[in-house]
């Protein structure tokens, strides 16, 4: 009788403290300051239900252990093109079935990318079906399955040196992770774990930049 009040009190003690892990995660983003939190905040006001899906998806990466990696402000990041798409925010929360995708990402991201390169800030996450066919975007983008981030680094580096950390990482882990990397103009670069691969400005695996590096 002790032994099963004992395993019972355990339980109840570690869902009290993954509640409270969770609660704390959503604390990430208000807690922040400037126009981008405001935004943030003012999005998440806009439809009742949000914040608490929010709040569920912060759950979420803590239970998948990569809480923290990047700011859910951030992941949940849509399109430059939200406003011309008639969005009512910057911002898309995928639907559920879809939140398993991201997590190797962000696992990438937190064990290989930062490491190479430093801090990273999301310029596009998330595309829901009708950005992203106002967008132009691909049937299949990676980012419509929220397989994808695209990132730029927080530090001052060249592209040069972009291309050269990150072609490595990716030579070396990026098939274990199932990782897809594609550059962009500048220091741009898409990251997604949907499959293993790698493409250019033109989308195509020819004109990726890897090859100039010999990885």
């Amino acid at each position: 009788m002790m032994r099963h009040f004992q395993g019972a009190f355990a339980l109840a003690l570690s869902l009290q403290l993954l509640a409270s892990s969770a609660a704390s995660a959503l604390t990430i983003a208000p807690a922040e300051t400037g126009a981008a939190a405001d935004t943030f905040n003012s999005w998440l006001d806009k439809v009742p239900a949000r914040r608490a899906d929010v709040r569920d998806f912060e759950a979420f990466l803590v239970q998948q252990g990569v809480a923290g990696v990047l700011p859910t402000r951030e992941i949940l990041l849509n399109d430059s093109s939200w406003s011309e798409c008639h969005m009512d925010g910057p911002y898309s929360i995928a639907e559920r079935a879809y939140w398993p995708h991201i997590i190797n990402t962000l696992r990438y991201i937190r064990d290989e990318i930062i490491p190479a390169i430093g801090p990273v800030e999301v310029e596009s996450g998330y595309r829901d079906p009708a950005l992203n066919r106002c967008s132009d975007g691909a049937a299949h983008s990676a980012h419509a399955q929220f397989y994808a981030l695209d990132l730029v680094p927080v530090s001052t580096i060249s592209r040069n040196t972009l291309i050269a950390r990150v072609c490595a990482i990716h030579a070396r882990d990026g098939a274990a992770y199932h990782i897809g990397l594609g550059f962009y103009d500048h220091t741009r670069f898409h990251i997604d774990s949907r499959s293993f691969r790698r493409w250019g400005s033109d989308y195509h695996a020819a004109t990726s930049p890897c090859a100039r590096t010999g990885v």
